[in-house]
Formats: structure tokens, sequence, C-alpha cells
């Protein structure tokens, strides 16, 4: 959106928003009546019964908190020159976290989403709740794409030490370029989810990262073989485990095979797993028939082998990282959400609170 088009939908939406005040009468002043060409974006004149109160907008094409705290700063000082005037940041959409940083500025806020909180002389006026229309669907690509997934991966499943992290040094673990490791630094500022010093980068939020990526998690992304056999759970795991080790082959249980392990919160019947390369060969020696309904037996061939990062052995068995695991969860009908809210509270917090 440019910024042409921005301020012209945040004049609207502002006055649309100030509207449903009948004592309140709002008059926009164009450019011309401003006292500097590099001011404010946009300014209003209010009549309030008590007298007239300046409004001073900001006008910001992303509404992350890192965006609307430097919002907030600028509308403080445009603020010190006009006393008693009242600072307003407008964005596309304003996440719930970038509308607490406005409000413990005392910065009202709104959104083209029909969001907003204002809150000056007489008038307060609170809405929220409404999704945002305007998803950036460009950086969430971007964030959650799996390359970058890498640096995710990395930075949760090493949560628990917080360490600084020197881009190089997590280019490195993660296997990927500098240049994408910047870019998700970027994103993750953005979030104020980063803490960035000269020693290094911090995840400071893995709670927030976790749960939006989950939200965004491709696992229709990975090719599920299905399979039946009238072999046990543990059996058909122990065997798998067996084969792939004497064929040389990265495999790791995950869904509610790994659960099982971690945090057994629920009965299961499936096997679920990991294997890097062709999956028929290898369920062919173990006798697993190929099936399109009833199967037991889910063998995912994975569009990225970075979920095989931070596997650990189990019961001479390899799991996916608790973290990967819980994205996995999230997305497999059948109890699986509860499989992974009981992951998250039994294993993956504890992890990540332990000093």
């Amino acid at each position: 959106m440019m910024p042409s088009q921005l301020q012209e939908q945040a004049e609207t939406a502002l006055l649309k928003c100030l509207e449903e005040v009948p004592s309140l009468k709002v008059k926009p002043l164009r450019r011309s009546a401003l006292t500097s060409a590099s001011g404010p974006d946009l300014q209003f004149r209010a009549k309030l019964p008590e007298g007239e109160r300046l409004l001073i907008v900001e006008t910001k094409c992303s509404g992350q908190p890192k965006v609307a705290r430097e919002a907030c700063l600028q509308l403080r000082r445009y603020l010190e020159n006009q006393p008693g005037a009242y600072g307003i940041f407008i964005a596309p959409y304003i996440s719930p976290q970038a509308a607490a940083v406005c409000r413990a500025e005392g910065i009202g806020s709104v959104d083209l989403a029909g969001n907003g909180r204002l809150a000056f002389g007489t008038i307060y006026i609170s809405r929220e709740g409404n999704p945002n229309p305007f998803s950036q669907k460009r950086a969430l690509r971007s964030l959650y794409s799996p390359k970058a997934s890498r640096v995710l991966r990395v930075l949760l499943v090493r949560a628990s030490q917080r360490q600084p992290w020197r881009l190089e040094t997590l280019a490195r673990e993660a296997q990927v370029s500098l240049g994408q490791v910047a870019n998700v630094k970027k994103l993750l500022l953005d979030r104020e989810w980063l803490e960035s010093s000269p020693t290094g980068v911090v995840l400071t939020s893995p709670l927030a990262l976790l749960e939006e990526w989950a939200q965004n998690y491709p696992f229709h992304r990975h090719v599920a073989h299905d399979f039946y056999t009238v072999n046990s759970p543990a059996g058909i795991e122990a065997e798998l485990a067996r084969l792939a080790r004497q064929l040389h082959k990265p495999y790791a249980l995950t869904g509610f095979s790994g659960a099982v392990r971690l945090a057994p919160a629920v009965r299961y019947q499936r096997v679920w797993a990991y294997l890097q390369g062709e999956v028929e060969p290898l369920a062919k020696k173990i006798d697993l028939k190929s099936v399109d309904s009833g199967a037991n037996v889910t063998v995912l061939q994975p569009y990225d082998d970075g979920v095989f990062y931070g596997v650990q052995e189990l019961d001479h068995t390899q799991v996916v990282s608790p973290v990967q695991l819980y994205l996995d969860l999230m997305h497999i009908h059948g109890r699986g959400e509860e499989a992974a809210a009981a992951l998250l509270e039994q294993v993956i917090k504890p992890t990540w609170q332990r000093k």
C-alpha cells in the first residue's frame, strides 16, 4: 500500500471511529494548514464540549510492536511542541501486542480492520477482536519458509540456553545463508520477539513464536504414505528404527508415536514417523501394506530435512525435537491438539523456564 493511499484510508478509518460520538465534531487539517511539510502525517481538530483538542496521527504500513513503538516515539516528539494534543497511531492492522505498546505510551491506536482504542478528554472508544484482513502473507511466507524455519528451530530448540547467537554462528548451525538469518532477524525484531546486542541475538518470546508458527506451519507439504499392518505400534516402531539404521536413512518418530514417549496424554493406535528418501522399499521390508483408508502407519517424507534438527534418542528410537513434535501434533486430527497441549505444558515450557 502506498503511503498516500494509507493516509487517505487512515483518515477515513479515524473519522468513522469518532463519528459514533454525537458530541464530537472532527475536522481534518489539510497539508497546507500544517505547520511543517515534514511534520505529522495527519492532523485533526476535534471539538469537544469542554473545548478543542488537536489530534496528531502517525501512519505506518506495518502494525508490528517494534514499528508501533517507533511511531509512539515520533508522536511523542510532535506532542512536545503541541501541549494538550493527542497522538494516534494508525496502520492497516495493529496486533494486540502493538496496541498494548500504544496504550502503555498513552497513545491512541486505530487500524483499518476496525480495531481501535482512543482516550482523550471525555472520549473513550475501545474496539478489538476484528481479524486482520490485510494479512502480510509475504512476510509470513518469508518467516516460515523452509530455510527460515531452520533458523527458527535452532532458536526454539536451544532457547533454554539463553545464549546470544552471532549471525554467522546461527547460519552455520541452521545450515542456511547469512542473508537468510538476517531476514529472520528483522522479522523477529519487528515482532519484538528477539533482542539484539553487540554479543548477538537472543530469542525472548519463544512461546509467541511457536504459537504463530503452528498457525502457519504447512504440514500438508510433507508427502504422507499411509500403510496398514497387523503388527503393534511398538513393534512397527522398533522395526522401522532398526531398518532405517541398517540402511543409514535419517528417520524420527513424530505425532502420537513421539508424544507417548515425551508427554503421554492420549492412547494411540497409529504410528507416525519421518523418513528421508524413498519410503516404499523400506515399507516392503517390514510388510507394510499401502492403503487408501484404515491406515495405522503414516510415514512422512519431509519437504525439508530441517525436521530432523534436535532429534533425540528415547528407548533406542529417534524422536523429533519437542518443538517439531508440537508443530506436527497441532495438525494431526484425532486429539492431536490435546497431545500438543500436554507436550507444551509438561515438556516445552518447563525446559524454556529452566534456569
